[in-house]
């Protein structure tokens, strides 16, 4: 009979719906049934594309003497950590405390009121290289819930101390945010810079998106060209490795080694939202086609594979199929020359360097590790005709890969991670003047909007087979609001403003504490957690701190809400001492930085935004990289938006033809209505910096 878990939405906990662990999902039902029976919590943290949550379950939860002893000691919760992110941060402290080291498969044991007193990670069914087997541990923690009880609970109230106490991060040194701020960060970034095969640190290797575009804004800031190196290296060397996928496009979530060749190969959302983002960002930097070429191949790919019908974006997608992980990517000599045939086989193999002795497990993951003219010369041909065998091969590789069975794909519908995809759509569709583009993402705000916000204006976290659910965290709020805000830029509907802005007023209602640098992760009326968790560090998701930050530096911008830019920089100096001597844990909030020190650049166009002339001025602003922008457009008498949006108020038109207004802190300069004239005021810098 399936477990309680088959109530639930989550793939993840519904992969585990036949275990013979009597699983329960995180709730009052567990906790209830674990004070009355006095019994620990065995609680257990993953999701659905990780590969060793998978290999635990087959070796320990399906073993029924391995279920038989968890279901006599413990009371056993499963969670989905991509749906309780709070949940899996405080715990992942706890671990981390505990053992030094943290990941997933999370297995952590608690007393009944939710206080940690043991944890770890992927335990193998029996002893194994150095690792105790699971039943083992299984055994002494019940002995020791029995015998040493006291013991035990002394351990989790010192842990749970000294995780409140961590969890208000004590910053020395306090410093105001300025522009040394941002060039110490620079300066630190570069001493971790792998100047060999680009990014930061060795094997494994993450993108760290957020990072580089602190570096790329970098560049814009000062016009260091160390800066654009470190972007465009890590860009060249990332899109030419196994952690893109050569064939259909999008980034596979990091490298097992330190030259991006052998991926984990699953596909998470979040990694391909920033990554689509910072590519687009580099081709306006610096108009390499390339660059261009590789964001439009990622957001095509999630048009195709991570979009629902009703307009959500999908999770993930797992590494495995067929029980191997890597297998619906990778290639043969042979399969290659059976679906291209002997000739372009020869320069493809060449191309994308696959041998018999392939680079992973006997096969090859596809990667360019030379330059188009080498393979020309090896194969005796012009590079123009090797590029031409390679794109008509691209597509009869992927044709030929659609028949192979698929990863399994997590299905949910997180709101955080929607706003991550819909900022990068909407601003592709702006950049590119994709309307198809404008068009995914709009019906992404339609459908988030509709489901998965109740009625009282909260948002709620996921969303599946019809069911939305769980309270919104501060990422959900930032995320989405900050999409809004990027989804009016590209389509001037003054709805999407009005929504991010009533989503930043509750963020700030539910989540700020000024007397904390920062924004708590859960809201004000949440269920009380064995901790408060206040995330501040970037991770492979950017912080909700960071991320409000930005948020609302820009509606500052839009509508002189002078208090929205105060909160942010109460936050930005509080950390700036800490972001400065460690850039690559603080990237998102870097640029947050960046955006209040730099001043933001504020554009209206009054004037029909589909009007032929309009549309030239707004060209001229999207095809620049301006990261620290923001841009308003209305026809003079729609009094609905000029009354709203305060960077609109009264900008009348010149001649009665479509104007634009550039301004630094709602200063302007003499307004345009030539692309030239408009032109030359984007290309000038403010004279004067913000006051902090």
């Amino acid at each position: 009979m399936p477990n309680r878990l088959a109530n639930e939405t989550s793939p993840y906990l519904l992969q585990h719906q036949d275990n013979p662990v009597d699983w329960y999902p995180w709730g009052d039902e567990a906790l209830q049934k674990a004070r009355a029976e006095d019994k620990p919590v065995l609680l257990s943290i993953g999701y659905s594309a990780c590969h060793w949550c998978h290999v635990m379950e087959h070796e320990s939860f399906e073993n029924p003497d391995i279920a038989r002893i968890m279901n006599e000691n413990f009371v056993n919760i499963k969670v989905d950590r991509e749906e309780r992110p709070d949940l899996d941060s405080i715990y992942m402290d706890a671990v981390q405390a505990m053992t030094g080291h943290g990941g997933w498969p999370m297995t952590v044991f608690l007393a009944p009121d939710g206080r940690p007193f043991y944890g770890g990670t992927y335990f193998p069914p029996e002893d194994r290289m150095g690792m105790p087997g699971f039943p083992k541990v299984l055994r002494a923690l019940a002995e020791a819930w029995r015998d040493r009880r006291e013991e035990l609970e002394h351990g989790a109230g010192e842990l749970r101390e000294h995780l409140a106490h961590v969890s208000h991060l004590q910053i020395p040194n306090r410093e105001e945010l300025s522009q040394e701020t941002l060039d110490r960060a620079l300066a630190a970034l570069s001493q971790s810079y792998d100047t060999r095969h680009g990014g930061f640190g060795g094997a494994p290797k993450f993108p760290q998106p957020m990072t580089l575009e602190f570096a790329l804004r970098s560049y814009k800031r000062t016009g260091d060209l160390r800066a654009l190196d470190i972007v465009s290296h890590s860009l060249d060397e990332m899109s030419a490795g196994g952690i893109y996928d050569q064939i259909g496009g999008g980034f596979h979530r990091y490298a097992v080694d330190d030259r991006w060749l052998v991926p984990h190969f699953e596909k998470m959302l979040y990694d391909n939202s920033q990554l689509a983002r910072l590519y687009l960002q580099a081709w306006l930097a610096t108009e390499n086609e390339h660059y261009r070429k590789v964001s439009e191949e990622t957001l095509d790919y999630v048009r195709r594979e991570m979009t629902s019908p009703e307009g959500g974006f999908y999770s993930t997608q797992d590494a495995d199929s067929e029980g191997e992980e890597g297998k619906f990517y990778v290639w043969t000599p042979a399969q290659i020359r059976e679906v291209l045939g002997p000739d372009d086989a020869a320069v493809v193999n060449l191309y994308y360097h696959v041998t018999e002795r392939g680079n992973f497990e006997g096969t090859n993951v596809l990667s360019v590790p030379r330059p188009v003219d080498t393979i020309a010369t090896l194969s005796s041909k012009e590079p123009g005709e090797v590029m031409e065998i390679v794109e008509r091969s691209r597509k009869k590789l992927y044709e030929a890969r659609e028949h192979r069975e698929r990863p399994g794909r997590d299905e949910k519908v997180l709101t955080g991670w929607n706003g991550l995809m819909l900022r990068a759509f909407a601003e592709a569709a702006a950049a590119l003047d994709r309307a198809d583009y404008r068009e995914i993402a709009v019906r992404n705000a339609e459908f988030v909007l509709s489901h998965l916000k109740a009625e009282d204006g909260r948002l709620l976290r996921t969303y599946k087979d019809g069911r939305a659910r769980l309270n919104g965290y501060l990422e959900d709020y930032a995320f989405y609001a900050d999409g809004l805000v990027s989804l009016y830029e590209a389509t001037f509907d003054v709805r999407w403003l009005r929504e991010a802005r009533a989503l930043a007023d509750r963020m700030i209602e539910q989540f700020w504490d000024p007397g904390l640098p920062g924004f708590y992760d859960t809201s004000a009326d949440h269920e009380q957690l064995f901790n408060r968790p206040r995330s501040l560090y970037d991770n492979a998701v950017p912080a909700g701190n960071s991320v409000a930050c930005e948020l609302l530096l820009r509606l500052s911008a839009f509508f002189a809400e002078f208090n929205y830019q105060d909160v942010a920089a109460k936050v930005l100096n509080s950390m700036a001492p800490i972001m400065a001597e460690h850039p690559t844990s603080f990237g998102r909030l870097l640029c947050a930085a960046d955006f209040l020190v730099s001043t933001p650049l504020e554009v209206a166009i009054v004037g029909n935004p589909v009007e032929d002339r309009a549309r030239a001025l707004l060209r001229e602003v999207y095809s620049r990289y301006l990261p620290n922008r923001v841009l308003a457009a209305a026809e003079p008498d729609d009094t609905q938006t000029t009354g709203y949006v305060a960077l609109l108020a009264e900008r009348p038109q010149v001649n009665g033809q479509p104007t634009a207004y550039v301004c630094h802190n709602y200063v302007c300069r003499q307004p345009v209505t030539s692309v030239a004239e408009l032109a030359e005021q984007l290309g000038e810098e403010p004279s004067r910096s913000i006051a902090l």
